[in-house]
């Protein structure tokens, strides 16, 4: 899952950025309300993390336009306003969780896992297809009950096809869904690791779409 951080503090936002790297999230940091907004224009991303003080454009102000624009993507507010007038106009401007700093970092990291499957339509916080059960917490993955290993780019990519069945993924955006900007990424990155999933999973576990992209089947 690709996370993007807008946090003008730099400690905060080295920190904050290290340790959900080490969650396997990808993860990239902005620290002003401007390259936030374009940066949310141009990429694909599955949850914000929005500091509210930001130079160039407020916080709130940058969640009141991605709202207008219709973008649904999960937003949790990350400040020092602790002000329950605040944790209102924050909620109310349309973000999905508020969190007050200092924080710990287990507990962001599990609001963070919540948002993501409220988003999914999750109530489960284990994703099931068939005989695959992944764990997006501990990253354990078990198939026919027992356990598989796989790379952090592997769980990821795996992670994007069985949480939405049915839906056809470009090569283009399931390297939105492993990697950040400043990741290096090869021509070839998502069919090197399609091809150890299918190894591990089966050969046609995941589905190519010609001309498209590629898939895992609904399961009837």
């Amino acid at each position: 899952m690709r996370l993007l951080l807008v946090e003008d503090d730099r400690m905060i936002g080295e920190s904050v950025r290290k340790g959900l790297r080490q969650e396997r999230f990808a993860v990239d940091w902005v620290q002003d309300g401007r390259a936030a907004e374009l940066l949310l224009q141009s990429e694909d991303f599955d949850l914000l993390l929005l500091d509210l003080g930001l130079p160039r454009k407020e916080g709130l102000d940058v969640l009141r336009t991605l709202r207008e624009r219709n973008n649904p993507i999960p937003v949790l507010i990350l400040t020092a306003r602790d002000a329950v007038a605040d944790r209102v106009r924050g909620l109310n401007a349309g973000a999905d969780d508020y969190l007050v700093k200092p924080f710990d970092f287990d507990e962001l990291v599990a609001r963070i896992h919540a948002l993501l499957r409220r988003q999914a339509g999750r109530a489960d916080p284990l994703i099931r297809y068939g005989t695959l059960v992944l764990n997006p917490i501990t990253h354990e993955t078990l198939l026919d009950g027992r356990p598989l290993t796989l790379s952090a780019r592997e769980l990821a990519l795996l992670e994007a096809f069985v949480a939405r069945p049915g839906a056809v993924f470009s090569v283009a955006s399931l390297q939105q869904k492993m990697y950040g900007l400043d990741d290096d990424v090869g021509s070839n990155t998502v069919e090197v690791y399609i091809h150890a999933l299918r190894k591990k999973l089966g050969p046609d576990f995941i589905r190519n779409v010609r001309g498209v992209g590629y898939m895992v089947p609904k399961i009837p």
